[in-house]
């Protein structure tokens, strides 16, 4: 049975920062087709919609020391939604392509990369800026996470949280041997001065009751796993986790901007079969790493 999930996201400027340069996304994928007419027993201008959808989630946050961070974030988002609709067919085709659909989300954060350097060869004063994005796609059971930067996605499965991204600071690849000064240091991001992009792609599988949450750092560097963990666990829904997470942030000091998208995958909807239709009324309108999280999930990188 596929859970239906609670989804909400939010975002926040904190305390300290006039302007906000996060951005969040959350929406969902379907297969559709409108009938304009036919022979069949259909009304004309019937929406067909496949019963399977997949769930996209992300957030990003633009450069805080360099120019535009807002642009070069709100860049990236706008990337990330055109990109998908060109090649939402990947999207749904798990079972048979799993390595052309983690391909096709590195191509995602490529193409965000590709327009922010337009965007900065147009308007050089820009130079430098560049953002973090983390994206989540889940076609139930699977989920897959395309990274770059520090912002996190996590799961809580039960009591455990797991941090299933790495950050790609100076500390998350040097770990103890950075001083803390440049301990937060990015080397991995979009744009920033540097076409040297390099994603991550995770994978696990997951369970009926599992919480996702993506955050921007303005809520990892106030707020720790354990609390984080304590916050999602006692929210009795996805927007009220977010507002508890942000409100943490803040009295720990709101440095930052703060962003959080939380998912929740509780209750079960009837089975359905991938391949079947339902009409619908018409409505105007180059790392993959395998991320196992049974009861002995992977402790969150240092």
């Amino acid at each position: 049975m596929t859970p239906r999930p609670d989804s909400h996201g939010r975002t926040d400027a904190g305390l300290v920062r006039k302007q906000n340069e996060d951005q969040f996304l959350i929406s969902e994928l379907s297969k559709w087709m409108e009938v304009r007419q036919t022979s069949l027993p259909i009304r004309d201008s019937t929406r067909l919609s496949s019963q399977r959808s997949g769930y996209l989630y992300l957030v990003a946050d633009g450069l805080g020391g360099a120019p535009a961070g807002d642009r070069a974030s709100s860049i990236a988002v706008d990337s990330v939604l055109r990109y998908v609709l060109n090649v939402m067919p990947w999207f749904f085709r798990l079972e048979q392509r799993e390595e052309a659909l983690e391909l096709e989300l590195k191509k995602v954060l490529e193409k965000c990369q590709v327009k922010i350097e337009a965007d900065v060869a147009e308007n050089p004063s820009r130079s430098g800026m560049g953002t973090t994005l983390t994206m989540a796609y889940v076609l139930w059971p699977e989920l897959y996470v395309v990274h770059v930067g520090d912002a996190r996605a996590y799961l809580l499965r039960g009591e455990k949280l797991t941090q299933i991204t790495q950050d790609h600071t100076l500390a998350g690849a040097l770990g103890s041997k950075v001083a803390p000064a440049i301990r937060k240091v990015l080397w991995n991001v979009i744009g920033g001065g540097s076409s040297d992009l390099q994603p991550e792609v995770y994978h696990l599988t997951m369970e009926p009751g599992d919480l996702l949450l993506l955050a921007t750092d303005g809520l990892t560097r106030h707020v720790t796993d354990p609390r984080i963990a304590q916050l999602l666990g006692d929210a009795p829904t996805a927007s009220a986790a977010c507002d508890q997470l942000i409100s943490e942030a803040n009295k720990g000091g709101g440095r930052d901007n703060i962003t959080t998208v939380v998912s929740r995958f509780k209750d079960p909807m009837p089975p359905s079969d991938s391949s079947s239709y339902q009409a619908m009324a018409a409505v105007s309108s180059e790392t993959t790493q395998q991320m196992p999280v049974p009861s002995a999930a992977p402790s969150p990188p240092g």
